[in-house]
């Protein structure tokens, strides 16, 4: 029997390796500000609230993105599907022109969210808080909309894609 390894205190690597354990999906938040269009690649999304419904993003400070949103008040999300890898990869990049190339449909609010994604939220930010080296952001979702597909997943530094076991579905409504 192995022994396990001594809890540490985590540094950014340490943290980063830990919570990259953590499967997670992967979406691109985008919004507009001054008539130009800001977009990044996120994983760190999470539906807090149902009635009323509201998501939570996280963003590194010093974002463009994170600054157009904070300026906008408003933002979308596109929860990408398994075969948008090269979408994730495209918003994931920092700075050029991630709206040159691919397709985009429209919200009601004007904001740009990724054809073929998965689910699209539109949202209108009722919170904003600074936590860390982050800026968190609760956004009320005004009109969403999804359908099925296989989703794209990222762990440990890669995007992959989820099989679940075959099991019956889990209620959400306890």
């Amino acid at each position: 029997m192995s022994l396990a390894p001594a809890f540490t205190i985590p540094d950014a690597m340490g943290m980063r390796r830990a919570m990259g354990r953590f499967l997670t999906g992967v979406a691109v938040v985008t919004t507009k500000h001054d008539d130009e269009l800001y977009g990044m690649t996120i994983s760190s999304l999470t539906s807090i609230s149902l009635e009323p419904p509201i998501l939570m993003i996280s963003l590194n400070f010093g974002t463009r993105t994170g600054e157009a949103l904070m300026a906008s008040g408003k933002f979308a999300v596109s929860i990408l599907g398994a075969k948008q890898e090269s979408v994730a990869r495209r918003f994931a990049v920092r700075g050029g022109d991630r709206f040159s190339e691919g397709d985009f449909d429209v919200t009601d609010s004007g904001l740009p969210v990724i054809k073929g994604a998965l689910a699209q939220a539109d949202c209108t930010v009722v919170q904003q808080y600074d936590v860390g080296d982050h800026q968190v952001f609760f956004g009320q979702v005004t009109t969403c909309r999804d359908r099925d597909g296989e989703v794209l997943a990222f762990k440990a530094g890669r995007f992959g894609s989820f099989s679940d076991f075959g099991h019956a579905e889990i209620p959400w409504m306890f």
